[in-house]
């Protein structure tokens, strides 16, 4: 836990941090699971607010954001409305999944977040942290984008603005 938060504090002193494809022609290692950009996301099924299961695991029909967050961290709170104007905009082009932590947070104070930032996308709750763990998710918020081949294309570590995250949105989507 300790640190889980050192990281927080960490990724939040220097913004945001956007791990980009590497440079000198990286091979796509599509059939190995790492949450590194590049590789095939790490596959999973998660329950979410409204009892429905999201998953990722490989192809699918649209991209999609899987943004892990916990209602007592600051920078979530800060990027929670610049995450739902990017589904407002993008909904129908991409999937957005807000991963709640839930074994870093609780059940009820991830509703009263959702329900006081009038979140509309997808809350799947990591429970148990398996999830997370497998993302190796050290800081709060940390973002995915994945495309349509199930392949990391970024990962953010930290906030990032409405503005960013869709000029990088865009990018995946024109390719």
């Amino acid at each position: 836990m300790k640190k889980l938060v050192l990281a927080m504090f960490l990724a939040v002193g220097i913004g945001y941090l956007i791990v980009d494809q590497p440079q000198g022609g990286a091979h796509v290692f599509a059939n190995e699971q790492k949450p590194e950009v590049g590789y095939q996301a790490p596959h999973f099924s998660l329950t979410g607010l409204n009892n429905q299961v999201y998953r990722v695991e490989g192809k699918r029909d649209k991209p999609v954001i899987v943004n892990f967050w916990a209602s007592w961290c600051g920078p979530c709170k800060m990027e929670a409305p610049d995450l739902q104007k990017i589904f407002e905009k993008y909904g129908k082009e991409v999937d957005l999944y807000g991963v709640n932590v839930t074994s870093n947070d609780n059940p009820e104070t991830a509703m009263e977040f959702v329900q006081t930032y009038k979140l509309t996308f997808p809350i799947p709750m990591d429970v148990t942290g398996a999830v997370s763990d497998r993302y190796k998710v050290m800081a709060f918020p940390t973002t995915y984008l994945i495309d349509q081949q199930g392949v990391v294309r970024k990962k953010i570590i930290g906030m990032i603005d409405a503005a960013t995250l869709e000029k990088e949105l865009k990018a995946m989507l024109a390719e």
